[in-house]
């Protein structure tokens, strides 16, 4: 399998910008290829801003910084690139005629990954010259900060690149989790999109406002889900009986008309229209980029001190920076 010194990213918009400052900060270099007239402005600001964010997540960074070099066509940036990250629209045509321009160019030996939050994977390379090193590599925003990676296999994929996957995620300081079920939204986005669809439901009914909503989950369960999931949260909710105790108490109430999660409120231009202006107003005249510091410093807190009990996400950074500082002692 391939060292990767140079990586192609194909599309640089907030994952992929959060794909390239991760492996920049790797000394990994990058041949970016994205058709917006405004890419490098916006790839250029995520990366500011995670450099910011490496400066004060840790004192322990990478000898040297990668490069990049911005490239015409997609085949371009494939070319040289030992790995090619494909992070473009959520619409499998585009990614499929992607795939197809990249495989012109691409060496023999290349991994291809592919960043979608939900297409399954044998559908993205049913079309492919070589399917087997096409695997699924879900990040989430901000790349650069947060830890997890899913990796999903398609029925074609060889085998030993989610193995590969699994070693190179973990060198550049992420957690990887090998979804072994093939399924569409992977794990973590069925889980959230649960969570999505009843808080949009909750505003819709006029039940409370998304500001309302943010702070049921900021301020109670969200601390707890920093550093255990759902399971494990419950678990200790039972007391002594742990998880038999929970589910004997409040197992019934989940077959209570409580949520409406199989349903979906319509998404009319006023609905989404309401949705906007109540963000809007809960943002407070912070900018995206303003509201993007605010969480890159508070996923720092949190990391560092889940790193100072060597737990979850913490003890994902601890080891990241132990491989640091034996790369800097060995060199």
């Amino acid at each position: 399998m391939p060292e990767v010194k140079t990586a192609a990213i194909i599309g640089g918009g907030v994952i992929g910008g959060g794909w390239s400052a991760r492996l920049l900060e790797n000394g990994i270099d990058l041949r970016v290829y994205d058709p917006a007239p405004d890419a490098q402005a916006k790839l250029d600001a995520v990366c500011a801003n995670a450099e910011q964010a490496f400066a004060a997540l840790s004192q322990i960074r990478c000898a040297e910084r990668g490069s990049v070099s911005w490239q015409q066509t997609a085949a371009a940036a494939a070319s040289g690139a030992d790995l090619i990250i494909e992070s473009v629209p959520e619409r499998l045509d585009i990614k499929r005629a992607v795939y197809t321009e990249i495989e012109t160019a691409a060496a023999a030996d290349a991994i291809i990954t592919s960043s979608t939050s939900g297409i399954m994977p044998t559908e993205l390379q049913a079309e492919m010259k070589h399917p087997e090193r096409l695997m699924v590599a879900h990040p989430f925003n901000p790349v650069y900060l947060l830890p997890l990676v899913e990796l999903v296999a398609g029925e074609k994929t060889d085998v030993k690149y989610i193995e590969w996957g699994k070693r190179f995620f973990a060198g550049i300081g992420m957690h990887p989790l090998h979804c072994r079920v093939e399924i569409e939204g992977f794990l973590s986005d069925r889980l959230q999109e649960a969570l999505w669809r009843e808080a949009l439901w909750l505003l819709h009914d006029k039940v409370a406002t998304a500001e309302e909503i943010d702070t049921a989950i900021a301020y109670g369960p969200g601390l707890r889900w920093a550093q255990m999931g759902t399971m494990q949260t419950f678990h200790l909710a039972g007391g002594e009986g742990g998880m038999r105790a929970m589910l004997a108490m409040f197992g019934p109430c989940l077959k209570w008309p409580w949520t409406k999660l199989m349903d979906v409120p319509e998404l009319s231009d006023e609905f989404v229209d309401e949705v906007g202006e109540q963000c809007e107003q809960q943002a407070g005249g912070l900018s995206p980029r303003d509201l993007e510091r605010v969480r890159d410093s508070n996923l720092i807190a949190i990391l560092q001190a889940l790193r100072g009990n060597n737990w979850g996400a913490g003890k994902t950074l601890a080891n990241y920076e132990q491989q640091l500082m034996q790369a800097t002692s060995d060199g």
